[in-house]
């Protein structure tokens, strides 16, 4: 069988509201936020998601619920609800969540993601002490910490990283942490030299999607360096696992994909995901293609072959996504 795939409307695009006037202190979502990239949002035929396409519903179990209070109660984010994960019923029901610090403000427009953009507030120090006291709550084993991109911060926030590290590692020394960090533009030397203070037990970057879609997809951000941010972590900490993750849907190929995933590979990279691309509004890039089940299988098999030590691969598939799995499948944990 064959990917479900989309070509621009020939139908005039629909009017759209003008956007609201720009206000750099409020936190900027959809139409608001995407409206300034530099390429913009052009509408396509929309495609009808696929049988092997399932979204568990947010649920209101008891531990759904506790999390969420806990999270409010501590004021701290989860990249879970601000990106509108697909699967925040199924990981919260199963008491797991990937903490978002920094605040809820990035300072990229990324138009594939649903986190709001804006000009950020000021770090918060007790956000390490909150963090840690959650985890040490919550009795988790496994925790994934992730941030905006705070290209206002001198180290682009890897001091806040090692922060929140020490603090949980100091409330629950059985933890085991992945860190999920920006690209940390531009001072990525003095953010590595920070992050040797308290590296993590796994240390994920994602490339997001292929070269030829960087500037369409990720503005602001450049493949090359994100390769070398994985290398050089890789060459300082040889015993500490890499990872990234892809999205696929956003007009690839499929030799693309391999290409990259070639490119992990010759950068030292163990561990790998690869997922599909959900349009969170219609303000935001297109799905233009839903891959189907046979081609994530045969990008699973080819990763073996490369010789990563793990790939979780499938439609619904997300970076963090049993991220505790991942690891102990790694041989991590």
């Amino acid at each position: 069988m064959t990917d479900v795939t989309a070509q621009p409307s020939g139908a005039p695009d629909a009017p759209q509201a003008a956007p609201a006037p720009y206000d750099a202190t409020a936190k900027q979502k959809a139409q608001a936020k995407t409206a300034r990239i530099p390429i913009k949002v052009v509408p396509i035929e929309k495609l009808k998601k696929p049988e092997w396409i399932r979204v568990r519903a947010a649920t209101g179990s008891s531990r759904f619920s506790e999390i969420k209070q806990i999270l409010r109660e501590h004021n701290l984010h989860t990249v879970c609800e601000e990106a509108s994960c697909p699967n925040i019923g199924e990981c919260f029901g199963k008491g797991t969540a990937t903490f978002m610090i920094m605040g809820d403000k990035c300072t990229r427009r990324c138009p594939f993601c649903d986190v709001g953009h804006g000009r950020p507030d000021p770090l918060d120090a007790d956000e390490p002490l909150n963090l840690a006291r959650t985890i040490a709550a919550l009795k988790l084993k496994y925790v994934v910490i992730t941030s905006v991109d705070r290209d206002d911060l001198r180290d682009g926030g890897a001091a806040h990283f090692v922060e929140c590290i020490k603090h949980v590692r100091e409330h629950s020394p059985l933890t085991r942490i992945e860190i999920l960090t920006p690209d940390f533009r531009g001072r990525l030397d003095r953010a590595l030299g920070i992050l040797n203070a308290a590296p993590p037990d796994v240390m994920n970057h994602n490339l997001e999607t292929v070269p030829r879609l960087y500037k369409e997809a990720r503005p602001g951000s450049d493949y090359a360096h994100s390769l070398k941010l994985l290398k050089d972590f890789k060459a300082l900490h040889p015993d500490v696992a890499t990872k990234s993750g892809l999205m696929v849907g956003l007009g690839e190929t499929e030799e693309e994909i391999l290409q990259v995933m070639r490119d992990l590979r010759a950068h030292d990279v163990d561990m790998l995901t690869i997922g599909q691309y959900l349009q969170p509004s219609e303000h935001h890039l297109p799905v233009r293609a839903y891959v189907h089940p046979d081609t994530f299988k045969m990008y699973e098999e080819e990763a073996y072959k490369m010789g990563f030590t793990h790939a979780a691969v499938g439609a619904m598939v997300r970076s963090s996504y049993h991220a505790d799995q991942q690891a102990h499948d790694a041989g991590v944990v």
